[in-house]
């Protein structure tokens, strides 16, 4: 068989993105229209209350065919922290808002291996992800008590170049495990490359290290041949899969759109007076350019689970989480960057659910989990306010029941992601 690789030589790479090193000297900010940052928890105070928001995305335009580039963007009109002050918290969502905005357990997933998959090294993944469970008192993650992992995508310690970007990704993604499922152990694949061929391996090395749920926080163009990475890379049964759906509004990415993966959507999340406390829109506006991913596949066949009418192959997304940076989350990153940021993207949403699965317990040993959802719709906050571009159905516009950019809701515990 013709490797992916061969077979991509036109692949697309996903809309450009700014790179971290940007950040560090002073680039352009991108405006991000979206709702206000309402106040958090004391655990967790509040942003910005603006309603728009200056970003950078962390992750640089792929330079060559067959690449995929990162999901995540950092806040820059919050100041970032290197250290606290005795009484100061960092600002942005922790776990406690998360876990109670989503009703999720606090000492479930022990023993599970939420794995992470994303490319080229960060040295200070471990130190990071110690002082941001050090902040909100969750248990220790390292690798001296066997909790933290990190390999590259043939299982072993031959870590690829370090990569400023990527390293903020690897922090968010290590974060967002945490706070959903803090007793979870945590793998690190890092790829030595974005290329879709080295991301494939590293996603086959975390399952064969054990792990049965796995996240992929990147992206590029639809391409004819992605059916032959479904088989390659994310076909395997009885392992829970994730992947955001992107962070460029209304359309479809890769892998997002592979039939054996749980598409991971976005949201804004704000604190209210109601019930449930918390309240949600779509993350993105009608005028599109910016927010979660969704549409139809070009090419991807539709999973038997789907029943949308308006889509005759993959719908994306499946469910959603937080994911816009102006009701972004708290995140430690100090490889090129400065500590305590705010960071957002559906790089937020898809470890984070990768971490609610986890907590639901293991997956049947031939099921494909992202069909647990749509047996449980009701289990599941439905987000109905919002869109993410300009389209005529529930492909770009929520609504109730499911819409392509938060899918069939949020989690509302666990129950929606088990059998």
């Amino acid at each position: 068989m013709r490797s992916h690789r061969r077979r991509t030589s036109i692949r697309r790479g996903a809309p450009a993105l700014l790179s971290a090193a940007a950040l560090i000297t002073g680039g352009l900010a991108v405006a991000t229209q979206t709702s206000a940052f309402a106040t958090t928890t004391t655990a967790s105070p509040a942003v910005s209350s603006a309603s728009t928001v200056h970003t950078h995305r962390l992750c640089s335009e792929p330079s060559k065919p067959g690449y995929m580039a990162c999901q995540s963007v950092v806040r820059t009109d919050v100041k970032a922290q290197k250290t606290l002050g005795r009484h100061d918290t960092p600002k942005g969502f922790g776990p406690a808002d998360l876990q109670a905005a989503y009703n999720l357990p606090k000492d479930g997933g022990k023993g599970a291996t939420v794995a992470i998959v994303d490319a080229n090294d960060d040295p200070n993944a471990e130190k990071d992800l110690a002082a941001y469970r050090s902040q909100y008192g969750l248990p220790e993650c390292s690798t001296g008590n066997g909790c933290f992992k990190k390999i590259d995508q043939d299982g072993g310690t031959n870590y690829p170049t370090p990569d400023a970007g990527w390293a903020g990704e690897i922090s968010l993604d290590v974060d967002m495990v945490s706070a959903a499922c803090p007793q979870c152990k945590i793998l690190l694949v890092e790829a030595k490359s974005a290329n879709m061929e080295d991301l494939g391996a590293a996603v086959n090395q975390a399952v064969k290290q054990g792990a049965k749920y796995v996240s992929n926080s990147y992206g590029g163009g639809e391409e004819a041949n992605d059916t032959t990475a479904d088989d390659q890379y994310f076909k395997h049964p009885g392992v829970a899969i994730t992947v955001s759906s992107g962070d460029s509004g209304y359309g479809v990415e890769y892998p997002a759109s592979s039939q054996y993966v749980t598409s991971v959507g976005g949201t804004s999340l704000k604190k209210d007076s109601s019930t449930r406390g918390y309240s949600e829109s779509v993350w993105g506006t009608s005028a599109g350019g910016e927010g979660a991913g969704s549409g139809c596949s070009k090419y991807d066949a539709k999973p038997s689970w789907q029943k949308d009418t308006d889509c005759a192959k993959r719908a994306v997304a499946d469910v959603a989480a937080v994911a816009d940076p102006a009701t972004g989350l708290a995140v430690y990153d100090t490889y090129q960057a400065s500590g305590w940021n705010v960071y957002g993207g559906t790089s937020a949403s898809s470890p984070f659910i990768a971490g609610v699965y986890a907590l639901a317990g293991a997956p049947g040993s031939g099921d494909v989990p992202a069909s647990y959802p749509y047996a449980h719709p009701d289990k599941l906050n439905d987000v109905t306010d919002g869109s993410n571009g300009s389209c005529s159905n529930y492909l770009c516009k929520a609504g109730k029941g499911y819409d392509g950019p938060t899918g069939l809701g949020t989690p509302n515990g666990v129950a929606a992601f088990t059998k």
